[in-house]
C-alpha cells in the first residue's frame, strides 16, 4: 500500500531537470521545473539585482526562496518555468565577466536566450519572461532587443523610474557634503562619462570597475520602456514592499493603460505577506518556511493562462 501511495504522489509531482546555457566565457546554469501533467505554457523567472541565485536567495541574508516557490505554484497551474543562477552566482559563476566588462545588455541578452531554451525544452511556441524587481527592468530590455520567441511580460516589483531617480532619492538624506558629491558623480554618468575622482565613502556605489555598467543602465527607462513593447504585460506589486513602491507600479500602469495591474494589500517585496514595520518586513527575508502571499501564484497564472 505504502508503495503503491509513493508511486501515485510520485505521478503528481513536477519534474526538476538540470539545464545548462551555453555562454562566454562559460556556460550558465539553471533549473527546469515541469508540470506533472501537460505543459500549457512556458515561463522564464528573471532574479534581481546583486548575487541573487535561482531561487531567490542572496549571501546578502536573503533566503526566503520566493523564485523556488512561485515556480513551484506556477508548475500546479500547467506552467513549466526555468529560473536559473545569474551570471556570476551560484553555480553560474564561472560566466561572470570581469566587472569593468559588465553591461546591462549582458543581462537582457541571457533572459532573451532562456526564453527560447524555455520554449524549446517544454514544446511551446513562446515563454513568459517573469522580472522581480531589477529582473523586471532585465524583461524590458530582452524584449526591447527583439521579441520573438516571447509571449509576453509579468513586471513584479519593479521600478517604474530610471534607476537615477531611485537613487537620487535614496541620496536625499546622505549628509552634505557626501550628497552633493554622489549627485555629481551621478550626472557625470548619465552623460555617459567615467569619475575617476570617488570619495571612499561613495567607492561601494560608484568605484570605477562599475562605472561602465552603470553608463549601460541609467539611460533606461522602464515607463518608456513598457510604452513601446506591443505584447500583453502584467504589473503586480504589493503594498508593504519596502523597496519598491505603488508610485512605481502606477508609473507602469500609466505608460500601458491595457496592462493588467494587480495590487496584493500586505504583500512584501519577497511577495509574502509582511506588516509594514520595517524591522518585521526585513524578518520574513530569511524565512524559507513562508508560503508567498495568496494571490500571487493565482494572479500569475490566470494571466499568462488567459486566452488571447
Amino acid at each position: 500500500m505504502i508503495s503503491l501511495i509513493l508511486a501515485a504522489s510520485l505521478l503528481t509531482d513536477p519534474v526538476t531537470t538540470p539545464v545548462t546555457l551555453p555562454s562566454e566565457p562559460a556556460p550558465l546554469h539553471g533549473t527546469l521545473l515541469t508540470p506533472a501533467g501537460p505543459t500549457r505554457a512556458a515561463a522564464v523567472i528573471i532574479a534581481g539585482s546583486g548575487p541573487t541565485d535561482r531561487n531567490g536567495n542572496s549571501p546578502l541574508g536573503v533566503s526566503s526562496s520566493s523564485y523556488r516557490l512561485l515556480a513551484e505554484g506556477l508548475a500546479e497551474q500547467g506552467i513549466a518555468t526555468i529560473r536559473a543562477d545569474k551570471r556570476g552566482v551560484a553555480e553560474s559563476t564561472g560566466a561572470g565577466r570581469v566587472e569593468a566588462d559588465l553591461r546591462f545588455t549582458h543581462y537582457a541578452d541571457d533572459a532573451r536566450a532562456w526564453a527560447a531554451e524555455a520554449a524549446r525544452q517544454s514544446g511551446q511556441p513562446c515563454a513568459w519572461l517573469i522580472g522581480h524587481s531589477e529582473g523586471a527592468l532585465v524583461a524590458l530590455a530582452a524584449v526591447a532587443g527583439g521579441d520573438d520567441g516571447i509571449c509576453g511580460l509579468v513586471l513584479l516589483a519593479g521600478a517604474g523610474r530610471p534607476i537615477g531617480a531611485v537613487l537620487r532619492e535614496q541620496l536625499a538624506n546622505a549628509p552634505e557634503p557626501l550628497r552633493g558629491q554622489a549627485v555629481a558623480i551621478l550626472a557625470e554618468l548619465e552623460a555617459g562619462r567615467t569619475v575617476t575622482d570617488v570619495p571612499p565613502q561613495l567607492a561601494a556605489l560608484f568605484r570605477p570597475s562599475v562605472q561602465p555598467y552603470l553608463i549601460s543602465w541609467l539611460p533606461l527607462d522602464p515607463a518608456a520602456m513598457v510604452a513601446a513593447y506591443p505584447g500583453p504585460v502584467m504589473i503586480g506589486q504589493g503594498t508593504t514592499d519596502i523597496q519598491v513602491g505603488l508610485t512605481d507600479a502606477n508609473a507602469l500602469a500609466a505608460a500601458r493603460p491595457d496592462a493588467r495591474l494587480v495590487i496584493w494589500e500586505g504583500v512584501n517585496h519577497l511577495l509574502k505577506i509582511a506588516p509594514a514595520d520595517r524591522a518585521a518586513n526585513t524578518a520574513t527575508y530569511s524565512d524559507p518556511t513562508l508560503p508567498l502571499a495568496p494571490g500571487v501564484v493565482e494572479d500569475v497564472a490566470g494571466f499568462i493562462l488567459q486566452p488571447r
